[in-house]
């Protein structure tokens, strides 16, 4: 005959605390630690590890929608005139400028410096200056606007 061992819920049921300690203990949900995904601070040092392995895209941080004001002061990289001037052969390889069209979108466009050659320049924003000496080349600086 083979002894076949009962689980230990079934073991329990009927003992005074069924396997909890102190009887009061295991009345309420405060014993649990919540459920699911609560506690997954980020100071929360066991799941932290779970969330690195299971979920490394990142269950922290921000996301969602950006207000009007974060739009508008949002932060662009900046390039000069002299600079665009200088580093047009490697525009070129970039695949930035396309006959006399130059895209620099996520750009904010500076005015030191000269431009010798009539561009077509797309960035997000130029300084007066700027736009001042394009068109003095004879070219068009056209802003792209974030709808």
């Amino acid at each position: 005959m083979v002894n076949v061992k009962r689980d230990k819920r079934s073991r329990l049921r009927g003992a005074r605390s069924c396997g909890r300690g102190a009887r009061k203990k295991g009345r309420g949900s405060g014993q649990r630690g919540g459920v699911g995904m609560a506690g997954t601070g980020k100071k929360s040092a066991q799941k932290l590890v779970w969330l690195k392995k299971y979920a490394p895209g990142g269950y922290l941080g921000k996301r969602g929608f950006k207000s009007v004001r974060q739009r508008m002061h949002r932060e662009f990289l900046s390039i000069n005139i002299g600079d665009i001037d200088r580093r047009l052969g490697a525009f070129e390889n970039e695949g930035l400028l396309k006959g006399k069209e130059l895209n620099l979108e996520g750009y904010k466009v500076l005015g030191d410096g000269e431009l010798k050659e009539k561009l077509t320049i797309t960035a997000e924003k130029f300084s007066q200056s700027a736009k001042e000496k394009i068109e003095a080349a004879g070219g068009k600086a056209v802003e792209t606007s974030e709808e």
